[in-house]
C-alpha cells in the first residue's frame, strides 16, 4: 500500500492553484470540473508520477473549522521536503511569501513554516 493522493483544504481553489504552481513550483496534473468545484491535483516537478496533492475546497463547515483551528494554533497542515531549507526560504521570501517560522534546526531536521494564503500553514523540511 502507498499514498497516491493527499489533500489540503483551501478557501479558494483558483488562488490556491496559482500559489501552489506559480510560487511553490508544483505542476498541475488534473483540473477536472466536479459540479461547483474542481478536482485539482498537483505533483512535484521532480516526481510527476508520484503522490498527488489535491486542492480540496473547504466548503463543508467541519473542514472550515478544522482548517481555522489548526491555523490559529500554528499547526502546519502538511509538510513538503526540500533539498536546502535556507535556500528555499530565501527564494520564497523573495517572492513575497510570509513565514511564521524562519529556518530552524530541530535535531537532524531543519524546518521553516509559511502561510500559503489559502488558509494553511505549510512546513518545509530538510533532512
Amino acid at each position: 500500500m502507498k499514498v497516491i493522493v493527499t489533500s489540503i483544504f483551501v478557501d479558494d481553489q483558483d488562488k490556491a492553484l496559482e500559489f501552489y504552481t506559480e510560487t511553490l513550483g508544483f505542476v498541475k496534473k488534473h483540473d477536472i470540473p466536479m459540479g461547483e468545484f474542481r478536482w485539482i491535483a498537483l505533483v512535484s516537478p521532480e516526481d510527476q508520477d508520484g503522490t498527488e496533492l489535491l486542492l480540496e475546497p473547504n466548503n463543508h463547515p467541519a473542514a472550515k473549522e478544522y482548517q481555522k483551528k489548526i491555523f490559529d494554533d500554528g499547526i502546519p497542515a502538511t509538510m513538503f521536503g526540500v533539498t536546502d531549507v535556507h535556500d528555499e526560504y530565501k527564494r520564497l521570501v523573495n517572492l513575497g511569501v510570509k513565514f511564521t517560522m524562519e529556518p530552524t534546526d530541530m535535531g537532524e531536521v531543519k524546518v521553516a513554516v509559511f502561510d500559503d494564503t489559502c488558509g494553511n500553514l505549510i512546513q518545509i523540511a530538510q533532512k
